[in-house]
């Protein structure tokens, strides 16, 4: 009898775990598919954009305005006196070299 209770429990057990093991697993494939699609579509997306891309900049190439020259850089603004003397004055409280 406690072959038949045993055998009869992994019946019932395995009538549950079969079916719901099929429902997860379409579930599974439905979504790594959809995932899958949505992939496609951004790639198809990407490569539309690159080539858009591409030929707005040959249309600018051929039509734009050419570049302007580029403007002379200005000169340093002078050294902050008071900036050198705070630093000479902390390089004489640490013991190193003034600068």
């Amino acid at each position: 009898m406690r072959i038949v209770w045993t055998l009869l429990k992994v019946i019932v057990g395995l009538a549950i775990a079969i079916p719901v093991g099929v429902v997860v697993l379409g579930l599974t494939v439905g979504l790594v598919g959809t995932a899958l699609a949505l992939a496609m579509v951004a790639l198809k997306l990407a490569c539309l954009a690159l080539a858009g891309y591409g030929v707005f900049a040959v249309v600018r190439r051929l039509f734009g305005s050419p570049k302007p020259a580029p403007q002379p850089t200005r000169e340093l603004p002078p050294s902050d006196r008071y900036y050198e003397a705070a630093m000479r004055e902390l390089d004489s409280e640490l013991g190193t070299p003034t600068r």
